[in-house]
């Protein structure tokens, strides 16, 4: 059984203020293709934080995961990260802290598709989206 988790699946107030500086640095590790180190910098952040502003940080922590396990090889824990992370995003969509997270979704969802069309071994790297900013 799951445990409760507050806020979750609520989208939070604070999404109208900027990026903290430790998500501005895990998605410039995501971004550089850093999965392992942005995973580091975003649990940090995720971890501290009680408002539900969390799951923005856990939704792309975990996405940027998936990446790092598609990289290793293991196509079904990628597909499984990007689909939990997916939907940590969904309260946030319309873009949340300046992170444009519907085209962080589009994109994923996008390599989801593809790996299930391809697999692993032809999978396109160049679809391994970045997190891209609103303004």
């Amino acid at each position: 059984m799951e445990s409760v988790r507050p806020g979750r699946g609520q989208r939070s107030r604070r999404c109208s203020e900027s990026p903290p500086a430790r998500l501005r640095r895990g998605i410039e590790q995501f971004n550089r293709g850093e999965f392992y180190e942005q995973h580091e910098t975003l649990e940090e952040e995720w971890l501290a934080e009680r408002d539900p502003v969390r799951y923005l940080y856990q939704g792309i922590l975990q996405i940027g995961v998936g990446f790092e396990h598609l990289r290793r090889g293991n196509p079904t824990g990628a597909r499984g990260l990007w689909q939990r992370g997916i939907s940590y995003l969904g309260p946030f969509r319309g873009g949340c802290m300046n992170g444009d997270v519907d085209r962080l979704v589009a994109a994923t969802e996008r390599c989801i598709a593809e790996l299930e069309r391809v697999g692993i071994e032809r999978f396109d790297r160049a679809l391994i989206p970045r997190v891209e900013w609103l303004r």
